[in-house]
């Protein structure tokens, strides 16, 4: 019986395992670092998803504009590690908890506080990367 070819899918798919399971690790380390108490603001995750927002630029304008990556350099990091690191799941959650807790305006504040500052994160990180490769290079 012939051997059976790998799918050549199966590297990519391993890749963003990988990555997601170091990326929900280190999310998870900062749930330990900096806990929410129950009922409290969710910060962070907050600060967690504006964080991995902001590595996806700079890593978008880095892997797309500087450097030849690996083709399992976006799907390992970009997919795997920031998809793992940020959470919408725990996101959606934590607003849940704050309206079901009774506290609807401080889930309306988080719903529209997270979007705001994590696309301002992505802008930002592109535009200051970009600066400052331009910069290195004049």
């Amino acid at each position: 019986m012939p051997d059976k070819p790998l799918n050549p899918q199966a590297p990519v798919v391993a890749a963003i395992a990988l990555g997601g399971a170091a990326g929900a690790c280190a999310r998870y380390g900062a749930s330990l670092l900096w806990p929410t108490a129950t009922g409290g603001f969710p910060w962070t995750t907050l600060v967690v998803n504006v964080i991995g927002c902001a590595a996806i630029g700079v890593f978008m304008v880095v892997i797309s504009e500087v450097w030849t990556a690996h083709r399992l350099v976006r799907p390992f990091f970009g997919t795997g590690v920031l998809g793992g690191f940020t959470t919408f799941s725990t996101y959606a959650v934590d607003i849940e908890r704050l309206v079901d807790g009774g506290r609807a305006r401080s889930g309306l504040v988080y719903l529209g506080l997270t979007l705001f500052a994590a696309l301002a994160a992505v802008w930002s990180a592109v535009w200051l990367t970009r600066r400052v490769l331009a910069w290195r290079q004049s």
